[in-house]
């Protein structure tokens, strides 16, 4: 009886226990970024499709890149201690925008909040991605 009220306290307190094979966000490497994410901005900013794939030069990087609406552009970023940062650009040359974002506690390494800012903005618009 006292293990069911205890499960049934957790349930309602969202306090479930995560899958074992759950991240913390330390815990993510580049490997477990790899693949199709969704990214909204906030603002007018229209959402963008990324994707992110081993990087062919640096083992613990990532590359890649992200399109929206048509228009593509190439990434390489890293993930350090939970911290995530990513660079785009629209030629492979010169760095058009900056991600800067954390993983999210408790996604499992499926989702990043962050901003990103355009080269020579002044401000940075938050987003979100969302492993697809």
């Amino acid at each position: 009886m006292r293990a069911w009220l205890l499960a049934m306290a957790l349930a309602c307190t969202g306090a479930a226990a995560q899958p074992k094979d759950c991240p913390k966000p330390l815990d993510v490497t580049p490997t477990q970024l790899f693949g199709l994410w969704r990214a909204e901005f906030d603002g007018k900013l229209p959402g963008a499709t990324l994707l992110l794939e081993k990087h062919p030069r640096y083992e613990d990087s990532f590359s890649g890149g992200v399109n929206r609406n048509g228009t593509q552009s190439v990434l390489s970023g890293e993930i350090e201690d939970g911290e995530f940062s990513l660079e785009e650009s629209a030629d492979g040359q010169h760095i058009a925008a900056t991600w800067i974002g954390e993983i999210v506690e408790g996604s499992c390494g499926r989702e990043i909040r962050g901003t990103w800012q355009k080269d020579g903005a002044t401000q940075a618009v938050p987003f979100v991605m969302r492993k697809q």
